[in-house]
């Protein structure tokens, strides 16, 4: 090998015989290979492109983002349709509860059992003059006594 060769460099009838391939460029083709000058038409397309790729990212990332909260809504009404028809079965069965522990006859059996009650005689009752139907009789005696009560109530508040 050559000095030249060893220095890494070729030798000038290899860089002609190279020159005339096309494999390698000259100086001139060199500098002009690294200074291109900005196709502002092509810049612009490019800058086109990206704008638009990002939009259709964004559009495709808020469409996927509403169907997933589409999903989470669907199982929240699942779950809540659940809850609404426990809750309206424990309302039913609280309502039969209800019916059930206020009906008169048990509540009668319940006074008799645990707390030792008995049924009042004829002589233990006696009617209300507000819950009793007036009889003639009884509008007679009511009257009476209004009669005799009346003055003496006008008496008590004129010695006030």
């Amino acid at each position: 090998m050559s000095a030249e060769a060893s220095l890494g460099r070729t030798p000038k009838h290899a860089m002609a015989f190279q020159l005339s391939l096309g494999l390698r460029a000259t100086a001139d083709q060199q500098v002009a290979r690294f200074h291109r000058e900005s196709d502002r038409r092509r810049l612009r397309a490019m800058a086109i492109s990206v704008v638009g790729a990002g939009l259709l990212v964004a559009l495709v990332l808020s469409v996927v983002g509403l169907k997933v909260q589409q999903v989470r809504l669907s199982y929240r009404l699942d779950a809540l349709r659940t809850t609404r028809t426990e809750l309206e079965e424990a309302n039913r069965r609280l309502s039969v509860e209800r019916a059930s522990l206020s009906s008169l006859g048990r509540i009668e059996g319940e006074a008799r059992v645990r707390l030792g009650m008995v049924a009042a005689s004829q002589q233990q009752v006696q009617l209300a003059r507000e819950f009793a139907a007036p009889s003639a009789a009884s509008t007679a005696r009511l009257s009476e006594r209004t009669a005799r009560v009346a003055p003496a109530v006008g008496l008590q508040e004129r010695v006030r």
